[in-house]
């Protein structure tokens, strides 16, 4: 069986939709006519930066996703199940014929104008920890008005709450054993969560007058993580309380995975939700026992003859060491030792696929990067190097290839530092790069020329 998944809010970036604009004609009218102003503009020159703001962030996302739909219409076989992450969930009703396209971005550009309109809270995501960790780290240091907002996989959570708050917490999570990131999100308000109540109130008074078809397919709900029923009103229940309530995505994906569904198809501009899927889909679930306990259980200590335990028992077998996985240790020294120092901690969060581009980082960063990276592997790496092998996935399969790079063992010496670039054309080149004369590309292809 086969699901197509919506990603949500954060995947938008200048020249999305650029190949599928003139595709469509028609629907790209048709959404000029709705929001008022011209959206392939939006999208592929993003006028003052607007695609940051989530008013027009959310609006862009869900054209970009209908346009993928259309194109998936005409180029994939049809889908047994439909899901969205967050705002994504508004594509997998449309493309399942809950309303028609116009009707759903009218939705969402009104539900980006409530959420945008709460202020005062921020979210960070944090990676490693399992969810009774977090909720147990949250309930230590007193931070009741911190939630988590997205369940996005069994070691990736988003938490949502006042920006004192997160800031006060974060040094304690990452002091936490096993954590790879605590990392803010960019996003204006506290979304998922309770002090979004108010908006989902008002969005809740606009959906009363929206009729709701008959699912084609099934669409699978951010709230419950089961699919919507056929009761309309449920839908628009289900709606209004997405706005202040987490998103389950760990729920829905293991619900579609139980269902039968083995093929999951990202339809969008990103390929988060394809990580998080495979995060999800092979990661071993907690036992029935844990499973089953009431959420209050998950912040008590563990159970005196677990946390009793000896470090050894002499009567029992050595657990099997997991076989060494040389091409994820190199994932996570990218991470952490070439692009962590560069970008900061947005790094550990980053993305595995996702393309380095997503990052903004100019033609200096590059050099900088394959600076970092000789250092770190011991080997020269040129510039373009990590421009065309754009993500951390492609960089470590390219490097995993090469005889002179040792899997992801340190060198056992430093290697001597990298010869500065001392051809003033190059470093002229470089520089209109950094002020947006040149494009990444064009100072690329200029300077293997001067080479």
């Amino acid at each position: 069986m086969r699901c197509y998944v919506f990603p949500g809010q954060g995947t938008q970036k200048k020249g999305m939709g650029r190949s599928l604009f003139g595709r469509f004609p028609d629907l790209c009218r048709r959404a000029d006519r709705v929001l008022g102003y011209p959206i392939e503009e939006l999208c592929l020159e993003n006028p003052e930066r607007r695609l940051s703001d989530t008013a027009y962030a959310q609006p862009a996302i869900y054209v970009v996703n209908a346009l993928h739909w259309s194109a998936a219409q005409e180029d994939l076989p049809p889908a047994d199940f439909f899901a969205g992450h967050s705002l994504g969930e508004y594509s997998a009703l449309f493309a399942a014929g809950a309303f028609d396209f116009e009707t759903g971005l009218t939705l969402v550009r009104r539900r980006a104008e409530l959420m945008s309109q709460v202020s005062g809270g921020a979210m960070a995501a944090v990676v490693g920890l399992s969810e009774q960790i977090v909720e147990e780290t949250l309930k230590r240091h007193g931070a009741t008005g911190v939630v988590i907002a997205n369940y996005n996989a069994p070691e990736q959570f988003v938490l949502s709450g006042s920006r004192e708050e997160l800031a006060r917490i974060k040094p304690a999570f990452e002091q936490v054993e096993g954590v790879r990131g605590f990392v803010p999100v960019r996003v204006s308000g506290p979304f998922h969560a309770p002090a979004m109540a108010p908006a989902a109130d008002r969005f809740r008074s606009l959906l009363a007058s929206v009729e709701v078809g008959e699912l084609r397919t099934p669409v699978i709900s951010n709230v419950t993580g089961r699919p919507f029923g056929p009761d309309a009103q449920e839908v628009r229940d289900l709606l209004a309380d997405q706005i202040a309530q987490p998103v389950r995505w760990t729920d829905c994906i293991r619900y579609l995975r139980d269902a039968g569904v083995s093929a999951f198809t990202e339809l969008g501009e990103s390929k988060v939700l394809t990580s998080l899927i495979d995060r999800i889909t092979t990661a071993k679930e907690p036992a029935p026992e844990l499973a089953k306990e009431p959420a209050p259980e998950l912040a008590q200590e563990p159970a005196p003859e677990l946390a009793k335990e000896p470090a050894e028992d002499p009567a029992r077998e050595p657990a099997e060491e997991p076989a060494p996985d040389p091409r994820r240790d190199l994932i996570e020294r990218i991470k952490r030792e070439i692009l962590q120092p560069e970008i900061g901690d947005e790094a550990l969060a980053f993305d595995e696929d996702a393309s380095f581009r997503q990052l903004g980082l100019n033609s200096i960063i590059y050099v900088r990067l394959a600076r970092r990276a000789g250092t770190v592997l011991g080997v020269p790496i040129k510039p373009d190097v990590i421009f065309q092998h754009r993500s951390c996935a492609a960089l470590a399969d390219y490097l995993l290839t090469r005889d002179d790079i040792a899997g992801s063992a340190p060198p056992e010496a430093p290697p001597a530092p990298p010869r500065e670039y001392q051809d003033e054309r190059v470093t002229a080149l470089l520089r209109d790069c950094a002020n947006g004369t040149l494009t990444v590309d064009r100072t690329i292809e200029a300077i293997r020329a001067l080479a």
